[in-house]
């Protein structure tokens, strides 16, 4: 019936199905009075995306959930700065954000790629979404390492890199050089198309076109306009390295279209909280030890300068691992051996208000990514309030190395040093324009102390099995425990496989 209902375009086809990970159905108050059973009370400990899903998801069905969270805030690494907020940090740097009203910055999570199960809790809470700009053929690149003396705008660099590419290859596959490779048919197609990919035309020979773009923009007649000129040699094309970008919007997490939420992406565990209810989570609240018994779990913890404790049939520990490696507990040395095999991930932002969005009026970029081999990394330009009077560019997006060298210097010192690289983009408007800052580094985040995590040979590793199954009454959830670390798709996939599983266990 399912089958012929499919074909009807009733409901999903197999096919359509298996685009997708498994379907889940989250816990219905229904499920107990057909088992006989009842819900049980739940203790969480981590106010993250994985955290909330699991007690959002959990409550559908009548779940006594109570979410403890260290921090003043739910989220977890889900944080938009705007004005006013303010931050300390493990380094002892206080920030206060100044950003103008509507202006803010994603300090974790920025973009969702559309096949992210992220997007379906969007549509579930209500939470309004717009696209995110993550390529950009007007933004720029620069490697200043490789000899790079000025940035080249996106399309220009891709049009060059595709169009000596696509000429060696016409050549070498009209020469015979592929003969032994594929059929003479099969080179007629592939000469073909490298004249469109690359513009090399008959001659099979790259010597610029309008993909490069123009110094004066086509118009009106009389106005055939510029072609941008001075096309460079497939040496020095090379030799500037920026081919190594061109794979970034393939990739299957970050090709477009994207989305973020209108407002900031706070509005994701904003919307949850609510769903579950405020009463159900206690901020400020430092677990300082989870102990599993004979018939539940009882965890204690800090809030407000006393020790208080909580007991619950089961507990789903959804902190950051790195973290709960140094939480007391009775869980064995199997799971505490695989929480300290798991490496938290340095990474920092800094945002950077003007006073007029200079990058939109003068340089037509309208949203993406500025990629460099600077130390600042990257350079996004925001995807909300076109054509308004200000605007907050991320000054840099680094990770690893990179973001440790920033996160050691005192925010003035981060700002003067990323705008001083973004001169070299954009020019003097890039400092002069500058109206106020904000940075934020994940490594020195107190009850956080990581951007992501790095597990070696993957989450289904063998290493970490003793987290992917209950030890005694605790379960573990979050993004490191899936093949979308760093994305909140991995912390509600995670969630999601956890409620399925305790829930399957209280109803049998």
């Amino acid at each position: 019936m399912l089958a012929t209902m499919g074909a009807m375009g009733l409901a999903p086809t197999a096919a359509q199905a298996a685009e997708r990970e498994p379907v889940f159905r989250a816990p219905r108050t229904g499920d107990f009075t057909l088992k006989g059973r009842a819900a049980a009370k739940v203790v969480i400990v981590g106010g993250g995306i994985a955290g909330l899903a699991s007690a959002y998801e959990l409550g559908k069905a009548g779940y006594d959930c109570t979410v403890l969270e260290a921090r003043d805030r739910t989220g977890g690494r889900n944080f938009t700065v705007r004005g006013a907020d303010s931050t300390s940090d493990t380094c002892g740097n206080r920030q206060t954000a100044r950003f103008s009203d509507g202006q803010y910055m994603n300090a974790g999570p920025a973009r969702i790629p559309q096949w992210m199960i992220t997007l379906d809790y969007c549509r579930e809470l209500g939470v309004p979404i717009e696209v995110f700009t993550n390529s950009n053929a007007s933004a720029y690149l620069y490697n200043e390492k490789s000899g790079m003396t000025a940035p080249v705008r996106y399309r220009t660099a891709k049009a060059d890199m595709y169009g000596y590419v696509s000429e060696l290859l016409a050549k070498a596959t009209d020469k015979g050089a592929l003969d032994g490779a594929i059929t003479a048919d099969d080179q007629e197609q592939l000469l073909e198309f490298l004249k469109s990919f690359g513009d090399i035309g008959d001659t099979l020979t790259y010597t610029g076109s309008e993909h490069r773009g123009f110094t004066v923009d086509p118009g009106a007649a009389g106005t055939p306009g510029v072609e941008l000129g001075a096309v460079p040699t497939v040496s020095q094309v090379l030799s500037t390295g920026v081919g190594r970008y061109f794979s970034f919007e393939f990739g299957y997490d970050q090709a477009m279209l994207m989305f973020q939420p209108i407002g900031g992406m706070d509005r994701i565990p904003a919307a949850l909280t609510k769903a579950i209810g405020s009463h159900r989570i206690r901020t400020g609240a430092v677990v300082s030890g989870i102990t599993d018994t004979a018939h539940g779990v009882a965890v204690t913890y800090q809030q407000g300068g006393r020790t208080r404790a909580i007991e619950a049939d089961y507990c789903i520990a959804a902190l950051p691992p790195h973290i709960l490696a140094k939480t007391p507990h009775n869980l064995g040395s199997a799971v505490q051996t695989a929480l300290e095999a798991v490496t938290p991930v340095s990474s920092g932002k800094i945002g950077l208000e003007y006073r007029s969005r200079w990058w939109e009026e003068q340089q037509q970029i309208y949203g993406g990514i500025t990629e460099t081999d600077m130390d600042l990394s990257h350079i996004w330009y925001p995807s909300y309030g076109f054509h308004g009077q200000r605007g907050v560019i991320i000054g840099y997006y680094n990770t690893g190395t990179n973001a440790d060298t920033y996160a050691a210097l005192s925010p003035a010192d981060r700002e003067k040093r990323s705008v001083a690289q973004g001169v070299k983009i954009h020019g003097d408007v890039y400092r002069t324009e500058l109206a106020t800052s904000f940075s934020h580094h994940w490594r020195q985040t107190p009850h956080l102390l990581g951007a992501w995590h790095s597990l070696k040979g993957g989450p289904d590793a063998a290493t970490y099995a003793p987290l992917n199954r209950a030890a005694g009454h605790v379960y573990f959830a979050g993004d490191y425990l899936s093949y979308a670390d760093a994305w909140q798709h991995g912390a509600f996939s995670s969630a999601r496989k956890v409620v399925t599983t305790l829930h399957e266990r209280v109803l049998a």
